[in-house]
């Protein structure tokens, strides 16, 4: 059997933080963060790629505000909203990896699938927005956006502003992780979990329902790593590394570290919940399930022996 990499696309491999997010900014981002993979493409295993929305899918959530409120379009529910996020990011993953095989000489095929993922809809999460999505905005324009939308704000960990938060309750089952391993297994690189998945939940019946989150990405991703038995989990971000201390002066990055090390660190709030924890977690989580190593690093750090920060079980 091929050995399978699950590696999770951060904010930064589609969007840089400094730019304005049109189309051809991402697509130029995204070229650059798959050319980032061909070392994992050459060592010929399974790749499965999945990514995350923050950014674009408030995007499209903003959208919606403003199409209702001009022309009275209807909005879309946050679950669509994934849903059309999943489609495009997935299309311009699909067709910037392409041009970077065919820039390379590597025939391989590329597939983007639309992912539903099972979710408790008694998460004690819906009672608790903690995921940020869209973009950044001072406190008075978050205090407007909040009283004028009946929405919740949060400041960012790193201080960058506030973005608003939704529930984001703990994936539970990836729908179509059979497909997903067989397809990399096959030689396809797949690109599934688009921003950790669209939330669904099944009734006793078995009908699936659409409930209105946003799946944590890393943890989804983590969840489809164990369930398809994956050898090697990548969590791509912005920094080279974790940090403890992160932005002190005493801050100290992280190298090789067990995942109890890791869990404490959790518990002592090392981590920003809405940044580097859920990354940490999601690592941890891999690490205890497989015995294998979750790597955390940045894109341009993948062509370097024992890159980032590596978490064992």
């Amino acid at each position: 059997m091929r050995e399978i990499a699950v590696v999770a696309f951060g904010g930064n491999a589609l969007q840089k933080g400094n730019e304005g997010g049109s189309i051809e900014q991402q697509e130029q981002v995204v070229y650059e963060t798959c050319e980032k993979l061909l070392e994992l493409i050459k060592k010929d295993v399974g790749l499965i790629i999945t990514h995350g929305n923050g950014p674009q899918v408030g995007t499209i959530l903003l959208q919606n505000e403003a199409g209702y409120e001009q022309y009275k379009i209807p909005k879309k529910p946050i679950d669509v909203a994934v849903a059309d996020s999943q489609g495009w990011i997935g299309y311009m993953i699909d067709r910037q990896l392409r041009n970077v095989l065919n820039d390379n000489g590597i025939k391989k095929d590329v597939v983007a699938l639309v992912t539903q993922v099972l979710v408790d809809r008694n998460d004690p999460a819906f009672e608790k927005p903690t995921k940020p999505v869209g973009r950044y905005f001072v406190k008075e324009e978050a205090d407007l956006l909040a009283k004028a939308n009946n929405w919740q704000f949060m400041e960012d960990a790193r201080k960058r502003g506030w973005r608003r938060v939704v529930p984001s309750p703990k994936p539970m089952e990836i729908e179509n992780k059979d497909l997903v391993k067989h397809l990399a297994e096959e030689e396809y690189i797949v690109i599934t979990c688009g921003g950790g998945g669209i939330p669904v939940f099944r009734h006793e019946n078995n009908y699936l329902e659409a409930i209105e989150a946003v799946i944590d990405k890393d943890l989804a991703s983590s969840l489809l790593a164990k369930e398809i038995k994956a050898k090697n989990f990548y969590i791509l971000t912005d920094v080279a590394k974790a940090y403890i201390n992160f932005n002190k002066p005493e801050q100290r990055a992280l190298d090789t570290i067990s995942s109890a090390e890791a869990r404490t660190y959790l518990e002592n709030g090392e981590f920003g919940a809405g940044s580097m924890g859920p990354k940490v977690l999601a690592a941890v989580e891999f690490a205890e399930a497989t015995g294998q190593e979750a790597i955390i690093t940045s894109a341009d750090q993948l062509k370097l022996d024992n890159c980032g920060t590596r978490i064992k079980g």
